[in-house]
């Protein structure tokens, strides 16, 4: 590919990152390890959201060391809210074998860092241009829809292999001096400015390198296929709480979706059963009073969408220990449409 006025380009991108950036907490650090963190985080997850969990994270895990042997239950706490767990549990794998084989040292290469469990290709951009200074790519999707409207780039960025190409354009035209700014700035660009709709070209400050705004097509891009059909699953949960004011709550599963997080029981609602039959039957509850739907809402994941409809109940079960207070509940971590029902229910 042939890139004309790179030089410029670069130029300007990182002149305006300098000069506009959002002032957030993690750039207010080159250390490596809290790079990580804050890229980590950011992952499908806005921005605003993320400060606060950064800022309480780094304070209780001010280093890998710290952070590397944190029992399981205390860093999903922590994280409780942002979703995609698998992502803190991969981050702690991840950070324990730096501690472990590098010293506590975040590798400062591609090789070594991609190693680390949990690290993909833009992360481990990320945290070596950031942090290191390297001319590293950070592909994420805010640079493939910048740079598919300035290099007017037609490819389906849904397919994987076309990642690659955005990859070679970055290596070809990051600036070496100015990588972390350069690489931010591209991000910056995406999420201020070359927005997924109504782009605010007259506002960009490389709008006269970008392809795309020369030829009036910048809405078109990036082309990219539509997604998974949504899969939509019904469940009643069941509030059970004890004549001693207790709450009867589980353990999910150690794999899967909301892996060891605590939950209220939840009953598929399935054509022609009865929920709170099988509620009895699974968790050998005796139910004494019912006082009916205490709240009706959606929560929708990437391809998944449950509905759910939770329901008071005042009952007894045969395993007491599966009844918490409502202060252990406050220390256990739960996912958000249980502390949605949870919020409801306090």
């Amino acid at each position: 590919m042939n890139y004309e006025y790179t030089e410029e380009f670069r130029k300007e991108l990182v002149e305006w990152f300098n000069r506009e950036k959002r002032d957030l907490p993690w750039r207010h650090t080159i250390d490596p390890y809290k790079i990580w963190v804050s890229e980590v985080m950011l992952q499908q997850t806005r921005v605003d959201t993320v400060i606060p969990y950064y800022n309480r994270f780094v304070e209780k895990f001010p280093t890998p060391q710290t952070f590397a042997y944190a029992p399981e239950e205390d860093i999903l706490k922590m994280w409780e809210g942002l979703g995609y767990y698998s992502r803190v549990r991969n981050l702690q794998a991840g950070v324990r074998e730096v501690v472990e084989t590098y010293g506590g040292v975040v590798p400062n290469n591609r090789v070594d860092i991609s190693k680390l469990k949990g690290v993909g290709p833009y992360t481990a951009g990320a945290v070596l241009s950031i942090a290191y200074g390297r001319p590293e790519h950070a592909v994420d999707g805010n640079v493939m829809r910048v740079l598919s409207r300035v290099l007017h780039i037609y490819d389906d960025i849904a397919l994987p292999k076309t990642k690659k190409i955005f990859e070679e354009a970055v290596t070809e035209l990051i600036d070496p001096n100015n990588a972390s700014s350069f690489n931010q700035g591209l991000m910056e660009l995406g999420a201020l400015i070359c927005t997924p709709t109504s782009p605010k070209c007259l506002l960009c400050p490389v709008r006269e390198y970008c392809r795309a705004f020369e030829a009036g097509d910048a809405t078109e891009l990036p082309v990219k296929t539509k997604k998974t059909k949504m899969k939509n699953l019904h469940y009643k949960v069941y509030i059970v709480r004890d004549n001693e004011g207790r709450y009867l709550l589980e353990k999910r599963d150690a794999n899967g979706l909301l892996a060891n997080m605590w939950q209220f029981p939840m009953i598929e609602m399935k054509k022609g059963e009865d929920a709170l039959n099988k509620l009895i039957q699974q968790y050998d509850v005796k139910v004494k009073v019912k006082h009916g739907t205490v709240l009706t809402f959606k929560h929708i994941f990437s391809h998944l969408t449950w509905h759910i409809e939770a329901e008071l109940v005042e009952g007894e079960a045969t395993n007491d220990e599966k009844f918490f207070t409502r202060e252990q509940i406050e220390r256990l971590p739960m996912p958000v449409p249980m502390l949605k029902i949870w919020n409801e229910i306090k």
